[in-house]
């Protein structure tokens, strides 16, 4: 095996057991959260006046191109030696990737609605959705969370080891830049609808593919023909172009309703209706899409690495 091969795989599996171990480091630099002030920065500087369109695909290109040149550069040097090679890969591995974290703060949730604190619960769940949480129901808080568990299996998972694979750390920490500011400036509202379209058009060409292997490997991993079932069925039935794909795959999965309509931003946001079955969210539905995502990031981080042998 060539030393660069090995890097590459090696970094791969330390990177994701970091990830696994500690999840995302609140205390610690993260280059996602330096994404995040530079986006505020630059988004403050140019979203204001005329050619609000033209403004946003500017700083989107900016970002996203600087991104992938820093990166590159950065590998470029570290190839020198396979010690800093080995130590820089696994580190941006480790950020790139958000399964331990999200599933830590989704089982936070649940612990507190368990307990039967739904006022905390709802604090708690505000910290990783972007929808109003403060009239929602138990039903529609664990509705919630199963959503973002899924949705975030794609962006926080799949997606960056897809772009591990095929190009390395430049183009997943490019697709993490890409995954930011479309969580910042891709809403449809009076203040990012012109500006952040080429953000949201860009996130959304970036998780094509990956939603619909996030789909495909929960119905590997649950064994549920009614996944599948759902995934044909429902997942176009969805306001983005991917997000709906790992949610039908869940939902099937479970056999519940996932959608309808929610608050964001002081605004009704009426999603279509994901399943047929408008039973309750149980406790153990959580605790089934939390042992799905795990199943999912071991049988995709295996896929890379047998791809990359």
């Amino acid at each position: 095996m060539l030393d660069k091969q090995y890097i590459f795989i090696s970094a791969l599996i330390f990177g994701a057991f970091l990830d696994s171990l500690f999840g995302d480091p609140r205390n610690l630099p993260h280059p996602i959260r330096l994404f995040g002030a530079t986006i505020t920065i630059l988004e403050k500087k140019f979203n204001r006046d005329s050619a609000k369109t033209i403004k946003g695909l500017f700083m989107c290109t900016l970002l996203t191109v600087g991104t992938w040149f820093i990166f590159f550069g950065i590998q470029k040097i570290a190839s020198y030696n396979n010690l800093f090679m080995f130590v820089y890969s696994s580190i941006f591995i480790f950020f790139g990737l958000s399964n331990k974290s999200l599933i830590t703060e989704a089982l936070k949730v649940e612990k507190l609605l368990n307990q039967g604190a739904i006022n905390k619960a709802r604090e708690s769940l505000r910290e990783i959705v972007g929808r109003d949480t403060s009239e929602l129901s138990s039903h529609k808080i664990r509705m919630a969370l199963l959503e973002t568990m899924s949705e975030n299996l794609s962006d926080g998972v799949i997606a960056p080891l897809f772009y591990y694979a095929i190009g390395g750390i430049p183009l997943m920490m490019t697709y993490k830049m890409v995954n930011t500011l479309d969580s910042m400036v891709g809403y449809k509202n009076e203040r990012f609808l012109k500006f952040g379209r080429a953000s949201a058009k860009l996130d959304d060409f970036a998780n094509y593919i990956p939603a619909r292997i996030t789909a495909f490997l929960i119905f590997i991993t649950t064994a549920k023909i009614r996944s599948f079932r759902f995934i044909i069925k429902y997942g176009r039935c969805h306001s983005s172009p991917n997000s709906g794909y790992p949610e039908a795959a869940l939902a099937g999965a479970l056999d519940c309703t996932l959608g309808g309509p929610s608050l964001y931003h002081g605004e009704v946001v009426l999603k279509p209706y994901i399943g047929d079955n408008p039973r309750g969210i149980s406790h153990s539905d959580i605790l089934f899409a939390t042992k799905t995502n795990i199943g999912v990031f071991v049988i995709g981080l295996t896929f890379v690495i047998l791809t990359l042998v």
